[in-house]
């Protein structure tokens, strides 16, 4: 507490640490996220979908916890843990991240439908590159069924992704509010 005509003390090192975790928390959690969607299950990789939705949902609603070089780490991390061409998660990611931040004033203000419309817009777009880069790389057009799916699991991964984190950022408000 500041006396009268004493200007207030530094933050405690509890409270810089805790801003420090709730700024970490957004990329964190999205490379924890990546990492468990990584586990061979037989499944299409859910892989680019989990990616796709944390770097945009928290580039639209906290983007000082996301970052340009966190979305860059993000596809980086895509890349190698799908065996993909270095570089195609990368670009995506970060052209989705400066999307997001472009459209972010208008975007953070609507239902979820609306911006569920705007992520399906980015997931097309986002698949459609990939397909693009890996046939421009590969100087062949791979099968486009699974395209397809990773598209359907992109789509139907977010709103479910988006509870969980819409969840986490009311939380990091909260604790903001209090401090």
């Amino acid at each position: 507490m500041a006396r009268k005509g004493r200007p207030a003390s530094a933050p405690g090192l509890l409270a810089r640490l805790d801003a420090l975790a709730r700024s970490a928390a957004p990329s964190v959690t999205t490379v924890a996220a990546m990492i468990l969607a990584a586990a061979p299950v037989g499944l299409p990789s859910l892989l680019p979908a989990v990616s796709l939705a944390g770097v945009f949902f928290w580039s639209l609603f906290r983007p000082a916890s996301m970052p340009a070089p966190a979305a860059f780490g993000i596809g980086l991390l895509q890349d190698l843990l799908g065996f993909a061409p270095l570089g195609i998660g990368v670009l995506t990611l970060l052209l989705v991240h400066a999307a997001a931040l472009r459209l972010r004033r208008v975007l953070a203000k609507q239902s979820f439908l609306l911006v569920w419309l705007a992520y399906c817009g980015f997931a097309v777009l986002a698949v459609g590159l990939g397909y693009t880069l890996q046939a421009l790389l590969g100087w062949q057009a791979p099968p486009t069924v699974p395209a397809i799916a990773q598209l359907g699991l992109t789509i139907g991964i977010y709103p479910p992704l988006a509870w969980l984190m819409a969840r986490g950022h009311r939380a990091m408000q909260r604790a903001e509010a209090l401090a």
